[in-house]
């Protein structure tokens, strides 16, 4: 399955490190925006199959920029999986409530990001 995801992260490295593995392990097409206001941005031009999206950006968040993808007829049904270094057992409850598909761990393997996202969607979709 080929598809096109766009990586949301406000590190550049992190970016690097994911387009490199989305690329190499499953010859994906990789777009990256380095911020909320960006990502929403490249989602409504480009309509991605799926959005990775860091929880913790300054200026707007996962959270928030997750919110304004949701509103938005455009990029309302793109499916987005949050990536976060950190998740407090408090803070679980409250992602669990989003409208995400998955929420991945930082730091992942980036080879295995492939996998990870389509096993996340095919459960999604079933």
């Amino acid at each position: 399955m080929h598809m096109c995801v766009l990586i949301v992260d406000d590190e550049a490295d992190v970016r690097a490190i994911a387009q490199m593995g989305l690329e190499m392990a499953a010859d994906w097409h990789v777009l990256t925006a380095s911020s909320g206001a960006e990502a929403l941005a490249i989602a409504a031009t480009t309509q991605p199959d799926v959005i990775l999206l860091d929880l913790m950006m300054p200026d707007m968040d996962g959270r928030t920029t997750l919110q304004h993808l949701k509103v938005n007829p455009a990029t309302r049904q793109i499916p987005v999986i949050f990536v976060t270094a950190t998740v407090k057992p408090s803070e679980q409850e409250s992602l669990a409530r989003l409208d995400v598909v998955a929420i991945f761990a930082k730091p992942f393997n980036p080879l295995k990001l492939a996998n990870q996202i389509t096993t996340a969607l095919e459960l999604t979709s079933l």
